[in-house]
């Protein structure tokens, strides 16, 4: 399925999720919106997009039909990382986040991020804030500002890499004032900052283990410059000189997680070259990609370093591929084909063994995200079960089960449920399986229509994320009124009404006003007065209302429900003779 996050206003700030407020400062928005709240987005998953998402398969496994292209509704940004079980998208002034399986989870306002960076463990997030010159640390449970990082004398931070204690921070606003600093993440708050290297541009930063690799993204050919980095200083242990390689511009940079090799990609290339970082020799190439194209290529090195996956966008659309990073073997291959409009492969990251990339249209010049499904991590077996009809009253009983591929229970698990009503998602909850993986479920739609629950188990490092469905029919429930009060009553005295109003027998409060109607009947005519309605209460549909009449007669007082979305309508009426007072 292809889907579509809806955005009102191309902006967020702390006071609404689509408001527009005056800023008194960047920093001061920022400061408040992260210690008050955290901002959601509204997730009704309901325009499909137009983009055709045709893959193409080299050797094992096949791609996967549920690989998906998400418009999410931004201009800017577009650097992604991941870890912890989700994904986290600079964009615009905002940090948009999504589950593991691409479904979006929330995201934080009066952010403008240009690149971001994640610790291995998912808990802590970075992000490089041109405008302020700070690094912003996020605690990524909760999404809370942790600490901020000013970097006043390295204006314009644009690229980062994080390897252990050391955040290397690639800067710089014009040309030849740019550069590297690396922030000591454990000197606490007033964190030491080393400057390493002067550059043309802001360069291109890459980092892992005590090996630090810069790279100028503004001139050609680009040459790298390999770093030694330890607790006092980073050392230039060498450099890899473009004009050797006929590199040209250098497109992306990266490094495998033991800091051994240097994988760099080059618009006017169609390989993705590998260096040693010892050696400083060109060792292996990646590709060539037989589909080339202007666009920047992109590179990323999964977090055991095993396979590389490298992309581009190409004459007919975006292409990914995924390496053995030892054999350089292509194991699997996932193209986005052109729909009528130029599309620019941003960026590229791991998520486990899936890969999401964020690509723009140039016509629309929206961003985009893309979830491949590599298929290189084995699948757990989700059920879920609902019963088939009932009435918009009912509540319903939904049970599951999940199960890990080797058949194995797999303790509590905590499941996402989102419930559909007529294709418009309404509410999304967490269940928590038993230790056997079964769970179980009630929810009470309160709409008759097409009842769909889908289920998500966001996966472990291990195993692969799952996903379950269950739709329920139902149709509007028979709803009554018991109406009660007096017979008989006297001109002049308060009478008193009660009642309950009832959904397919089950007593239910409404959001539906209830209308009252007041007949009289007498020598001078018959007159109907509307009464002021009166409302259900919520849990047990109780009502109550007063009337005090004014002259003798027959007294019809009638009570209409006009019906839901979860009932038909309904009437009832009480008869009431009043006397003059003395009378009787």
């Amino acid at each position: 399925m292809i889907i579509a996050f809806l955005r009102k206003h191309p902006s967020r700030s702390s006071t609404s999720e689509s408001g527009i407020h005056e800023r008194s400062s960047p920093r001061e928005e920022r400061r408040r919106f992260h210690k008050s709240s955290i901002t959601r987005l509204l997730a009704c998953l309901v325009t499909a997009l137009t983009v055709t998402a045709g893959l193409v398969v080299v050797h094992t496994p096949a791609a996967s039909a549920a690989d998906i292209t998400t418009d999410l509704g931004i201009t800017g940004g577009g650097d992604v990382v991941a870890g912890g079980g989700k994904a986290f998208i600079a964009g615009d002034d905002q940090l948009l986040v999504v589950n593991a399986n691409g479904t979006f989870n929330t995201a934080v306002g009066g952010l403008s991020a240009r690149s971001l960076a994640i610790t291995p463990d998912g808990t802590r997030l970075y992000a490089a804030l041109r405008d302020p010159n700070e690094v912003m640390e996020l605690d990524t449970a909760t999404l809370d500002t942790t600490r901020e990082i000013s970097l006043a004398e390295y204006p314009c931070p644009t690229n980062l890499a994080l390897s252990g204690r050391w955040l290397w921070v690639g800067y710089g606003c014009d040309q030849w004032d740019g550069g590297v600093v690396g922030i000591d993440l454990s000197s606490g708050y007033r964190s030491r900052l080393i400057r390493v290297a002067a550059t043309y541009a802001s360069p291109k930063v890459a980092a892992a283990g005590n090996t630090l690799v810069v790279g100028d993204s503004g001139l050609s050919p680009a040459s790298l410059r390999v770093y030694d980095v330890n607790t006092l200083r980073a050392t230039l242990r060498g450099i890899i000189d473009g004009h050797d390689y006929h590199t040209g511009f250098l497109g992306d940079l990266a490094i495998t997680p033991d800091g051994s090799t240097i994988i760099a990609a080059f618009p006017d290339s169609d390989e993705y070259f590998a260096w040693d970082t010892t050696s400083l020799q060109k060792v292996r190439a990646y590709g060539p990609d037989p589909d080339s194209g202007y666009y920047l290529p992109v590179v990323a090195v999964s977090a055991d370093g095993t396979h590389v996956a490298a992309g581009r966008g190409t004459k007919s659309g975006l292409g990914v591929t995924l390496y053995d990073s030892a054999t350089t073997a292509p194991t699997y291959t996932g193209t986005l084909t052109d729909h009528g409009g130029l599309m620019d492969l941003r960026s590229l990251t791991f998520s486990g063994n899936d890969l999401f990339a964020v690509w723009r249209d140039l016509d629309s010049d929206h961003l985009h995200l893309w979830r491949l499904e590599t298929g290189t991590l084995p699948e757990a077996t989700l059920t879920l079960t609902a019963p088939s009809t009932g009435t918009g009253a009912d509540i319903l009983t939904l049970t599951g089960r999940l199960t890990l591929p080797d058949g194995s229970a797999p303790g509590e698990q905590p499941l996402s449920v989102t419930r559909y009503v007529n294709d418009s998602a309404e509410l999304t909850r967490e269940v928590t399986t038993a230790e056997d993986g079964t769970f179980t479920f009630t929810d009470r739609p309160r709409s008759a229509g097409v009842i769909r629950y889908d289920v998500i188990w966001n996966g472990s490092p291990t195993v692969h994320w799952s996903t379950a469905s269950a739709t329920v029919t139902l149709v509007k429930a028979v709803s009554s009124i018991t109406l009660s009060g007096p017979e008989t009553g006297v001109v002049g005295t308060q009478l008193k009404f009660s009642g309950v109003l009832s959904q397919g027998g089950q007593p239910v409060g409404s959001t539906t006003k209830l209308r009252v109607l007041r007949e009289v009947t007498n020598s001078r005519g018959t007159v109907v007065t509307v009464l002021p309605s009166v409302s259900a209460i919520i849990f047990d549909g109780r009502f109550r209302f007063m009337d005090t009449p004014a002259e003798a007669g027959e007294y019809s007082y009638r009570v209409e429900f006009d019906g839901d979305r979860a009932s038909l309508p309904t009437t009832a009426t009480l008869d009431v003779t009043v006397e003059e007072a003395g009378q009787g």
